[in-house]
């Protein structure tokens, strides 16, 4: 990594080799898992799961983070499996052929440098899975520029058409303009839609995830507005119900709760509305499933 970092748009500046940023990632990059993940979006996980690789730290530092535990600037040293990328290759290279030969890349932005290095390790060791870059959405151009050949599904998050919210929130007013630049590029490299093989495995592509939050439901449908507005309309949407709030968060009094039936039906019947015609509606009732155990290495099994 260059000296005055600049992965994300927070272009903090600071040499990670001798000081932190705001995320407070240091140069080599620190896993929290590295584990099969079945739950994610058809296409990607199939019938045997997605490899997925769970970086510690992230550049947003959302308050209401559903990966609470190893996300947060200052990450417990015992949620920290793995210490230097042949350690997180190794693990990738046992668990590829369990899987569907798919790799989730989940919350990369902050590392990565470190990405080209991974792909180029597993291609150098005869594994050539697909490559998926699931980011929160705040991802610099120039960094996902670098991603391009080596990413074949981008993934990201598009938390927030509300700057006021994202910076509440997240404290990243520029959320907005930052995402939506971020979407366009990466729909410019893999097109907007998403090829699929006969076993209706995706190998190529775009996919758009939105968490509903409560209370927020405005913020959802300006989200969706912007996305029909913006964006072709064979893109694939993954809109997502899963919220709960994360034990040791200090939280504003609407997420302190899940979802209501009656907000989540606001927005998918938005959605419906609006056309789409390629995506996912998650169940009400995934808050109560999709909760990873990050205390151990295999994160979402049983």
């Amino acid at each position: 990594m260059e000296k005055g970092c600049s992965c994300c748009p927070r272009h903090c500046g600071v040499d990670r080799v001798s000081r932190m940023g705001f995320c407070h990632a240091g140069i080599e990059p620190e896993v929290a898992s590295v584990c099969i993940h079945p739950g994610e979006e058809p296409p990607l996980c199939g019938e045997k799961g997605v490899c997925n690789v769970f970086f510690s730290h992230c550049n947003l530092q959302c308050c209401y983070c559903q990966n609470l535990d190893i996300s947060r600037a200052e990450v417990e040293s015992s949620r920290v499996f793995y210490h230097s990328l042949r350690e997180v290759v190794e693990r990738i290279e046992s668990l590829l052929p369990q899987c569907e030969n798919v790799l989730g890349l989940v919350s990369p932005t902050h590392y990565a440098d470190s990405v080209p290095e991974i792909v180029e390790a597993l291609r150098r060791d005869g594994y050539n899975p697909t490559v998926v870059y699931n980011s929160n959405g705040y991802d610099d151009i120039a960094t996902l520029r670098r991603m391009e050949p080596y990413v074949d599904v981008y993934l990201p998050d598009f938390k927030y058409m509300d700057s006021s919210l994202a910076a509440r929130l997240s404290n990243a007013a520029d959320y907005p303009q930052r995402a939506a630049e971020a979407l366009k590029e990466m729909a410019r490299q893999k097109g907007s839609g998403l090829l699929c093989d006969e076993r209706g495995m995706a190998f190529r592509g775009l996919i758009v995830r939105h968490l509903v939050l409560p209370g927020e439901v405005d913020n959802s449908i300006k989200v969706l507005d912007w996305l029909a507005d913006n964006m072709p309309s064979n893109i694939h949407i993954s809109v997502m119900a899963q919220y709960f709030p994360p034990k040791g968060a200090t939280l504003p009094p609407n997420l302190q709760r899940t979802l209501t039936a009656d907000e989540y039906d606001r927005v998918v019947r938005h959605f419906d509305s609006l056309g789409f015609y390629n995506g996912w509606l998650q169940e009400l009732s995934s808050s109560d499933v999709c909760r990873p155990d990050f205390d151990q290495q295999d994160s979402f099994k049983g």
